[in-house]
């Protein structure tokens, strides 16, 4: 079966602006608020996993963050859905579910399709493809169809499907945030793919981003969290450098703290497994605890996050005879993750590519020593080698082994260092810095709009 052609969905979502699908609702644009006065956010969010992973920490974080500023947020999202501050009302907009963490690439039966965005969703996913962040823009902007007077703009995350143009067509101003772009992921699933097979099955799962390209080009103002990413979504997804702008993520520098009387294990490493994709780099992780627990036949990993059964650190795992030295946690709070980092004599930050990586300054804002690689903008968010962080080269188990053993070998070396580490994030990062810089680039979205709406009168 052919990929899903996403121009073609392309050309459905033009038709249905061209006869006037996107300005149903009430007759008059949405008011235009002044400089000063609270904003009214709609936040998308397609996925929104609460513990692990950047969607939904990133959601969370700075949903109340703005709450926290006078601004009103509510929250769009499908599953798995965020856990949200009390104050930030949550719009369940649910998918098929189709990648759920119980039966993955579940096919849902013929009584499951409710409604057209359905349809399209096992459609796409049929035919190979991610079918998400397409399906999800189309279900909120349906829901925003007769709430558009409700909101001021609306910040997405990450989702770039067409359903954001169809959005801007009714008269709210729509803000993109992309972490960073898909294609990297793109990119090194093919160079890792083992086979042809394998190579033509992920080129058409990700057949999605030739649609967030398309969309992100047109998008008004964009926002990424950091340079790295900001020079490869000029390059992959073509946007105009002047309408793209950096607004690092944040950390909550009273929870993310040393804890006094927690002794650090010196056997002990910690990491986090948000997802199993090679970008995360957990092979070139499991096998360099396989190297060093021959020096160290006691030394365990702590990852923060799931297990899926069949999955490739699953099968590394087994490979490698490390059933005993790896221990998997899900769904902690975020109070334990904190004492998990206290207790750790590092933490390891394995990925290939990131886009910032909130993982990294959460361990650094504990003061635990951060071992990483130099994937995508690692060291620009962690700094100097040997100052406040071990840097190592990705994709490299000898060289990881190394970083790590340099955290283990030298405890005193390795606890100046995350000092040095929690100096740096603490003096930079903050959610509510994040909430301040985003709430500018609301108001100058506002200001571009207002402005349009006037050289048309």
């Amino acid at each position: 079966m052919p990929a899903f052609d996403h121009e073609v969905a392309a050309q459905r979502s033009l038709f249905l602006m061209n006869n006037g699908a996107a300005s149903s609702g009430s007759g008059s644009l949405p008011r235009l608020p002044g400089p000063d006065d609270p904003l009214r956010i709609a936040y998308l969010t397609y996925r929104g996993k609460p513990h692990v992973g950047g969607q939904g920490v990133y959601t969370r974080h700075l949903t109340k963050a703005l709450v926290d500023l006078g601004h009103s947020a509510e929250v769009l999202s499908g599953q798995p859905y965020p856990i949200l501050d009390e104050r930030v009302p949550l719009v369940s907009l649910p998918s098929l579910d189709i990648y759920n963490d119980y039966f993955p690439m579940r096919m849902p039966a013929w009584w499951e399709l409710k409604d057209r965005w359905d349809y399209a969703e096992v459609t796409a996913f049929s035919s190979g493809t991610f079918p998400e962040p397409l399906a999800f823009s189309l279900r909120a902007w349906d829901h925003l169809k007769s709430r558009r007077n409700d909101f001021d703009l609306v910040q997405d995350n990450q989702c770039l499907g067409y359903g954001l143009l169809l959005m801007e067509r009714m008269g709210l101003p729509v803000l993109g945030t992309i972490h960073h772009p898909i294609t990297m992921d793109r990119r090194l699933e093919m160079q890792h793919a083992e086979s042809a097979y394998q190579r033509w099955s992920k080129s058409r799962w990700y057949a999605f981003t030739k649609m967030q390209t398309r969309v992100a080009k047109r998008l008004r103002r964009v926002i990424t969290v950091s340079r790295s990413s900001y020079d490869d979504i000029c390059r992959d997804h073509m946007v105009s450098p002047e309408r793209l702008f950096v607004v690092p993520v944040g950390v909550d520098p009273e929870l993310f703290i040393p804890l006094p009387g927690i002794k650090r294990k010196t056997d002990q490493i910690i990491s986090t497994a948000s997802s199993d994709v090679a970008m995360k780099g957990q092979r070139y992780l499991l096998e360099a605890l396989a190297k060093l627990r021959s020096e160290r036949p006691t030394l365990k990993l702590i990852m923060v996050g799931r297990l899926k059964e069949g999955s490739a650190a699953q099968r590394t795992i087994e490979q490698l005879g490390l059933e005993d030295a790896v221990e998997f946690v899900s769904g902690i709070t975020d109070e334990r993750l904190v004492e998990l980092y206290n207790e750790s004599a590092c933490a390891v930050v394995p990925s290939l590519y990131e886009g910032f990586s909130l993982p990294a300054i959460e361990a650094m804002s504990t003061g635990c020593p951060l071992v990483a690689t130099t994937g995508g903008a690692i060291p620009e968010v962690a700094g100097p080698d040997g100052e406040t962080c071990f840097m190592t080269i990705p994709a490299d188990s000898e060289s990881l082994a190394a970083g790590i053993r340099r955290a283990l070998d030298d405890p005193e070396a390795a606890k100046q260092i995350g000092a040095a580490g929690r100096e740096r994030v603490i003096s930079r990062w903050s959610w509510r810095h994040t909430a301040v810089r985003t709430v500018d680039h609301y108001r100058a979205l506002l200001e571009d709009t207002a402005r349009d709406r006037y050289d048309r009168r």
